[in-house]
């Protein structure tokens, strides 16, 4: 089954709510799958292949574009809640018992959903560059702005700071984005972009004070953050840390909502060492 993400064969499985899901599936057989979920309009192809392909190294890894996203059928939910549900029907069509899992930015909320669920057997959780029911976000704000810059790419201001260091590691990120150039999922239409958009503000106008979903959460969880984030700010993260019962905190210097694919080969180290611990 091993081999790099850039070549990975598109799948498909049908689940039990009927929908018809792509995804790929790589690393080490037999190993527990490492199930990732991605951020807000991301498909498959948005995941940086330089943190797919190191983690893949020693297990199994599955990649998978949720209902209404990308190569999958369905339709896009417009709530947290159903996306779990999607993902949950997902990974029990695959039948992959006990489960590890890394969501990024909207995905990290759908881990956190999952984990505090308990419908299906999730270990740990690596959570990166998200948010908790309640938290701050300025998504529409940053994304505008972002697109008013007219960059080359909308993901060196959206994803990285504008120091020449980060700026320079968002360049490296979106050339390795498109090393993939057959099978390539379909960037996300404005069907997707709403909804999602509508699943994100919900979730973060869900005032709790005592935050009672991060606090059902048992399984030992991972949380990074880029230090100047400005779509999720980092007090997210010392927030999540300080209501769950068993959590990590990393913090990237001068990086921003795209920490992990400023800082590839060291996120997946730590993510890796989490995992194996």
């Amino acid at each position: 089954m091993s081999t790099q993400f850039e070549s990975a064969p598109n799948r498909y499985v049908v689940a039990s709510d009927g929908v018809k899901y792509a995804y790929r599936r790589l690393g080490v057989p037999g190993r527990r799958p490492l199930i990732f979920m991605q951020h807000f309009t991301g498909t498959m192809d948005s995941w940086d292949p330089a943190v797919v392909n190191a983690l893949a190294r020693h297990r199994t890894v599955v990649i998978f574009d949720n209902a209404g996203v990308g190569l999958s059928g369905g339709k896009t939910p417009d709530n947290v809640a159903q996306m779990t549900i999607d993902a949950e029907a997902f990974t029990e069509a695959l039948d992959l018992g006990e489960v590890d899992l890394l969501g990024f930015s909207l995905g990290g909320f759908v881990a956190q959903l999952m984990a505090a669920r308990g419908k299906l057997p999730v270990r740990r959780i690596v959570s990166a560059g998200s948010a908790p029911q309640g938290g701050e976000e300025h998504l529409l704000a940053v994304v505008t702005e972002a697109f008013a810059q007219q960059a080359p790419d909308v993901r060196l201001p959206l994803f990285f700071t504008p120091s020449e260091a980060s700026q320079a590691a968002g360049r490296a990120f979106v050339a390795r984005a498109a090393a993939r150039t057959t099978e390539r999922a379909p960037e996300s239409g404005e069907n997707v972009r709403t909804a999602q958009a509508k699943a994100i503000i919900s979730w973060c106008a869900d005032k709790s004070a005592t935050h009672s979903l991060l606090k059902r959460i048992g399984q030992p969880s991972l949380i990074v953050h880029g230090r100047d984030d400005t779509m999720f700010p980092v007090t997210n993260a010392f927030t999540m840390v300080e209501q769950m019962s068993e959590a990590t905190l990393i913090v990237y210097p001068d990086s921003a909502h795209g920490a992990i694919f400023q800082y590839p080969q060291i996120f997946a180290s730590h993510v890796e060492t989490f995992l194996s611990a």
